[in-house]
Order: C-alpha cells, then structure tokens, then sequence
C-alpha cells in the first residue's frame, strides 16, 4: 500500500524561466450540484471572489477569464475536451510520418458510484486513452518541443531534441548487443540523464525494463535478474559497486556502465571524482562484456522498426513483495502506464504543457517516481530536474534557483523542509503540486508546508500493481482529513469481506478492491499469485477500507504485513531470513514501529540459541552486510521465547500489541 498526497498552486503567466509568486486564497466549494462547477474555479488576486463558494474547506481555483488568457495563463489541459487532449501529443511535421492514435475508451459499470456525481465536470468519469506505446510521449514533445529542456541536471540542460536522439542511439546500441522485443533489459541508476535515456531506449526498442534499487544488496539484485531473466544491466559508476561481481558470478551477459560526470556541467565536471577506482566509483567496465557508456551510444545504428501492441506487450517489470514476502514481478504494460498517466494529468487542473518544471528527486525506479515523475514530465512536456538524492540543502537551493512547479516527495522529504532552520531563506513559492508517497501526511506537516509554498496538500493512494495510483482527493471539491479521496476516472472499487468476498454495509471496513486501465497485467511467472490477486477483473489489494456515503475512501489497516519505512515496503519475512542467519540467533521475528521521521521503522525481537552471545549492535551490524539500509532493525528485543500459535507460527500481532501497549504506557 502506498499513500499519496498532494500540493498544487495555480501556474504563473510570467514566462517559463520566471513564474509570479501568487498569493494564496483559501475558499469553500459549492456543494455538489450548486454554484458553479468547483473543476471550473481558480485562484486570482485576493480581491476577487469565486460565486457560489465561502471561505472555508476544500481550495478552489477561480476561472479562466478571457483577460487573463491574453495575459499568457493559456487554457489549462482539464479545460480542454479529451480528444484535443490527444491531438496536443500528435506528431505533426512534414517529413515523419507517425500514424495517429486510435481512441479506445476502458469502461466500468460504475456510472452510478457515489463519486462519480462529485467530478461535477472538472474530470471526466471516463477518459479516452490514445492506444500507443509508452515512450510515444517523449517522441511527440522532442517534435513539438526540440528546444526545450526534458531535464536540467545540476544545472545542464538536456533538450527534448537530444534526449530524443540519445534515446534512439541506447535502443539501437541494445539492438547490436543482440536484445530484442520481449527481451527483460536491468536498469539501475540513481535519478540522473542515464536512467532517463535507458528508460526510453529499451522501451523504444520493445525490450522490457526491469528497475533495480541501487541500494539493494547483492542478494537482491541476483534474485530480481535470475527471476525476471534479464541478461543486460546499464548502470553508473556511482551506484555500480555490486555490478561487477554480478557479471563475473556469469548472472549477467552484458553491463554498460555510465560516468556521472558525463552530464554535469564543466565546473561540476572537474571537481567530481576523477580518479578510478577511487570510493564510490569502481573502474570502468574491461573485456568483451563490459561497455563505457559514452563509447557504446557513439557507433549506435538507428534502432529497427517494432511493433508494439500496447494492451498485450510488457513495458515494465517491478519488483513488490505482495501479500507473502517473496519478491514478485509486476508485469505493467504499456498501456497500463499511459492510462495512468493520463489519469493523472486529468486529476491535475491548469496544468500547462511545455510549461511545467518537476522537481525529481522520488526515485525513478520506484513505480511512484516513474509515474509520476518521468512519464508524467514526457507526456505534458515538462522539465526534470535531476536530484540523484535527497539532500536537504541541495532541494532547498535547488527550488530557490530553478523554480519547479510540481514537487512529488515522500513525507520525510515535507518533514525535513518544514523543520530546517532557515527554510525562511529560500523562495519555494514556485511549487504548486507536492505529491507525497507512504502514510498519510499529519495535519500539521501538511498545513506548515501548505503555508511555506502557497500550496494545496490532498492525499491520495496508490500500489505497484496499479501503475501506481488509483485514488486521490479532488482539487476541487471537499479535501477530507485523514482520506485517500476519490477513485481516479475510469477506476472503480469495491470493499468486501475478507472473508466470504461479499460486499460490505456502507461505511463498514472490508478488502479493498480495484479495477481499471491501469491494474497489471499479473505478477512475473507467479501463477497462484495471480489468482489469489487477480479475480473476476479484479485486483484484491490486500489493504483493509471504508467508504463514506459521498464516496470518499480511507484506509483503516492492511490485511499485508508490510512495515512502511519512508515510502519503502519492507517485508517481514524477508529481514527474518536475514536474523535466522546469525550464528547466534535461534528465533526472530519483525514488525514495524512508530517513527517520527520514517513513518515506520523495523523492530527485531530476537531469541538467541543457548550459551551463545550478541549485542544489539552485533544483529544490526549483521544485517548491514546482508539487506539494503533502509531494511536494517534500528531497535532490537531480545527475548526467552516470542508468542506462537498452535501449529508453533510466530504471532506477530501479538508482538505489535504489546509494543503499542508498551508504549502508551511509556508515551513514547
């Protein structure tokens, strides 16, 4: 389960390069049926007014005026029917000849859902989703946009019209290397230039991506490439440390790996590691399976034609642990994540394409940065900017000089910028849209950040295996405190006993489930997972739900016993395996625990074997060298014997109930 929530504000008039700090007003919409249509609201200066809305729950935008469209504002894409929508992304210029897009329409019987009343014609129920490959975004926005910048990294421009071109040379140096459509292509980068052209290259050339964390073990990495089949991974020196290994251990054919440096402008370019070898930046690739980057795209032919079938052909494989634990592939196709996207842009009033700057610092290989990151930058022609990691100051001066727009994060990223010491120092009046993954964002958090950027914060809901996101409260309508929102277009929902699969009673908690354009396709070579998730058209999402009587969602717990560490699933089962390990450890069990930074972080209770010995620090030491950081035990129990069912499983609930009890003894 992941949580969403965003933060918008209404884009400047001023020019792409200088945005207007707006002023922020704060008003009531209509309820549904009267007034005017909250979708066709906007701010404006603080003496005007919206007719038909007072002062005080959900923010409302106040209408395009004709005035205001000669003055630059432009009409925003949610004011535009669908079909225009579409023909904005047509490639239209002499010389290509592209085919158009055919239109087909994903419908549900959910005319008659309690939200749907609620769109009031700001979104469409149902949308029409052009029937093309993922990557056709990038390619229409370097034809209508070849001089603008895709992505500034640290300050280099990258154009659509380069990108595009570089794009094309990575899916024609695959092709050579022998990868063909169908074929799984490993991608493992930090958000940097690389892991944007290699996304589009292997998609441009059918192959299918596979993304892995660059902050996974080794242990990981080997099972997502043995799973998923991938023989090829394109990486940079600064993430590439378990690469090599990978590559002499025989798990892989091919590694392609990129200097960082390569895209940093000349000052950066210098003081950046030089040396070889050196911390950090293990020696380029050697022998006929290794390839420099720069050297492998420069004697790239142009990519072969291929045939894509949206609907059927896989875009994307990535990795979720699901109800059991055991990594599993979510097979996404290309239509999946145009769907997605789409919804997306849909659900985002006055967004103006060509014009937006998207501050990228999520992580592209989480399905949550993809989204809504990079697809989402490439099908409204906007601008990434680059962040390979979260660095507070780094963010800070980063929004200060180059202005983004939108903002997806992670409630950490919130927390961290509300509580810096001179936050007051820098101008981040610019960002509109704040789009945050994990657990719902306090009120507090929310409500400082909102008055920091002049933004809006609703939350919403997403998982892997819908692409991600499905639900998301309304910008304009009634923003309700502690909800995930509104099911996006075209995505309808059912909550049922977990138990006899029967519907609920209105407001009773239950299964939540889903189903819509942007549920996966399946789980990678995992039969019986599909059919515990996939039934009758629909994806059983594990997370436990309510509805309201208008149609509003809230999540109440999850029938999953994931632990959520700062937008990271981590699974129990997993980090055990790693503690039953241990020389000295004779039982373990893991559960997640309040953190006021993580959301959650993990808590090891430990049994140790007789007469053996280890400390705390030995078991997390231990865990170092073995998971990825953010899956390491920051606290460790350790205990005579932990709580077992009758069959001898380990109770886990019982140990959250007493670490929750425990705690409200203590008030920590």
């Amino acid at each position: 389960m992941t949580v969403w929530t965003q933060a918008r504000r209404v884009p400047s008039g001023e020019s792409w390069g200088s945005p207007t700090n707006w002023k922020r007003s704060r008003s009531r919409g209509s309820k549904p049926g009267t007034g005017n249509p909250p979708g066709d609201c906007r701010i404006r200066r603080d003496s005007e007014h919206c007719p038909g809305q007072s002062s005080s729950q959900g923010r409302r935008r106040l209408p395009f005026s004709a005035a205001g469209r000669r003055q630059g504002f432009g009409v925003p894409l949610w004011n535009i029917p669908t079909k225009r929508l579409v023909d904005s992304f047509r490639v239209r210029h002499t010389g290509i000849s592209i085919a158009r897009w055919s239109t087909v329409s994903w419908t549900a019987s959910y005319d008659q859902r309690p939200w749907v009343r609620l769109y009031q014609g700001a979104v469409k129920p149902s949308l029409d989703y052009p029937d093309i490959p993922l990557y056709r975004f990038l390619e229409d926005s370097a034809v209508e946009f070849p001089e603008h910048p895709a992505a500034l990294f640290f300050g280099r421009p990258l154009l659509y019209r380069d990108l595009k071109q570089q794009v094309d040379r990575f899916a024609g140096a695959l092709a050579r290397l022998g990868v063909r459509k169908g074929d799984r292509v490993a991608l493992m980068f930090p958000n940097c230039p690389q892991a944007v052209i290699a996304y589009y290259g292997a998609l441009r050339l059918g192959a299918v991506v596979v993304q892995l964390s660059p902050i996974a073990s080794a242990r990981e990495l080997a099972f997502q490439l043995e799973d998923s089949g991938a023989r090829i991974l394109a990486t940079v020196d600064a993430v590439a440390g378990h690469t090599g290994r990978l590559l002499d251990e025989g798990r892989l054919d091919h590694l392609i790996v990129g200097r960082i440096s390569d895209y940093l402008p000349g000052v950066l370019r210098i003081l950046y590691p030089l040396k070889p070898g050196g911390e950090g930046q293990p020696p380029p690739p050697s022998g006929p399976q290794g390839y420099d980057w720069q050297s492998l795209l420069a004697g790239a032919p142009p990519p072969p034609p291929v045939d894509i079938d949206p609907h059927e052909d896989l875009a994307l494989i990535q990795y979720t642990g699901g109800t059991t634990g055991t990594p599993k592939g979510a097979m996404l196709t290309h239509r999946n994540l145009v769907c997605n996207t789409l919804q997306a842009v849909a659900w985002f009033p006055g967004l103006e394409r060509g014009r937006e700057r998207i501050l990228a610092v999520l992580p592209f290989f989480h399905v949550y940065g993809m989204t809504v990151c990079m697809n989402f930058a490439m099908a409204t022609a906007a601008t990434l900017l680059l962040l390979p990691r979260f660095d507070l100051d780094s963010v800070l001066k980063t929004i200060n000089r180059y202005r983004p727009t939108l903002f997806p994060g992670a409630p950490t990223m919130y927390v961290a910028i509300n509580n810096h010491p001179h936050v007051q120092r820098y101008d981040l009046r610019s960002i509109r849209a704040c789009i945050s993954g994990a657990a719902p964002l306090p009120v507090e958090v929310r409500e400082r950040f909102e008055a920091l950027t002049g933004g809006q914060l609703v939350e919403g809901y997403g998982l892997t295996e819908a692409s991600p996101v499905t639900h998301c409260n309304p910008f304009w309508g009634e923003v309700r405190a502690g909800s995930i929102g509104l099911p996006f277009p075209d995505t309808d929902c059912r909550i049922v006993d977990p138990e006899t699969g029967e519907d609920v009673p209105l407001g009773q908690p239950g299964e939540l489930l889903i189903r819509g354009p942007q549920v996966m396709k399946g789980y990678w070579n995992r039969p019986e997972e599909n059919a515990r998730a996939l039934r009758d058209g629909w994806l059983y999402t594990g997370d436990v739900a309510r509805m309201d009587e208008d149609g509003y969602f809230y999540i109440v717990d999850r029938l999953k016993e994931i632990i959520i560490a700062g937008g990271f699933n981590i699974y129990p089962r997993e980090v055990e395996e790693v503690l039953y390990e241990h020389p000295a450890v004779k039982e373990a069990a893991v559960i997640g625990v309040p953190d006021p930074y993580r959301g959650e972080t993990v808590k090891a209770f430990v049994v140790l074997k007789p007469g053996a010995r280890a400390t705390a620090d030995d078991i997390i030491a231990f865990c170092r060298e073995h998971l990825a950081r953010y899956k390491v035990p920051t606290h460790v129990e350790f205990r005579d014997d932990l709580p077992k069912s009758l069959v001898g499983k380990v109770l886990r609930r019982v140990l959250a109930e007493e670490e929750a009890a425990k705690r409200a003894q203590t008030g920590a």
